[in-house]
């Protein structure tokens, strides 16, 4: 597919990619900001998800990698996990690409407004490390293909359910369950690129333009969330939250 846009539209998208790899990094919802973008560009909105999603690519592997130099996450340790998610994710994208996503919209605005909630209220949430409430079996093959399905179906706000579900269920520290859930993102963003890609539906230079920004903001977003630890990342996943919530009500 191809769609021009002019270069003062590709910097904004440049500008828009990275804020949203920062606040990406550190809680997820950045797509609340690059769909829009995207959409407001005028690009389709089959190719808005599909570009989106190469943007994405490059700034959760950013942040990703960040994560394991820095020592927070270890990719062996979800291997099972990695590969529930890419799966999740690639049905997710053969569906989205066969129906409009309409079904989703009901739900999640709701489901949404409930982690901001759960995060906002739970008390020393992710602080330290807690009894998990299911087996990590349990949570590799239920929870975690679901939200990847979530994310190649529609998208916005994967690494919050992914870290919140960590916390949640398995009893994971936020900043461990934020490393993570970037590594997780990542197999959701590649699984789902894939897809879209074989079905002809990435604007690449578009894509590319927003990479270079995602690859900057996630460095540095994923470099706050080491040292800011939960007290940083609590509050920035509230945001998030909402400001999910207002999109999907009032977009």
């Amino acid at each position: 597919m191809d769609i021009q846009l002019g270069l003062e539209i590709l910097m904004l998208l440049f500008g828009v990619a990275m804020v949203a790899g920062f606040v990406d990094a550190m809680a997820g919802g950045g797509g609340l900001l690059t769909i829009p973008a995207l959409l407001l560009s005028g690009v389709p909105p089959i190719a808005t998800l599909a570009t989106n999603k190469l943007q994405a690519s490059a700034g959760s592997f950013s942040a990703s990698l960040t994560m394991i130099k820095k020592g927070v996450i270890n990719p062996k340790d979800i291997k099972i996990a990695f590969m529930m998610a890419a799966i999740g994710s690639a049905i997710g994208s053969i569906l989205v690409q066969l129906s409009p996503p309409e079904m989703l919209k009901v739900v999640i605005p709701f489901l949404v407004a409930g982690v901001g909630l759960y995060t906002l209220f739970a008390p020393n949430l992710g602080q330290i490390e807690r009894a998990p409430k299911i087996s990590q079996s349990t949570w590799q093959k239920t929870i975690v293909p679901l939200i990847g399905f979530y994310d190649g179906y529609l998208g916005p706000g994967t690494g919050t359910f992914f870290a919140l579900s960590n916390v949640a269920l398995r009893g994971m520290d936020l900043i461990r369950a934020t490393g993570t859930a970037k590594l997780l993102n990542f197999a959701t963003n590649i699984a789902s690129l894939a897809l879209f890609i074989v079905g002809g539906q990435v604007l690449w230079k578009v894509g590319f333009v927003m990479m270079a920004g995602q690859v900057i903001g996630a460095f540095f977003g994923s470099q706050m969330v080491v040292k800011g630890g939960a007290k940083f990342i609590r509050p920035v996943i509230v945001l998030m939250c909402f400001a999910m919530v207002v999109r999907y009500v009032f977009w």
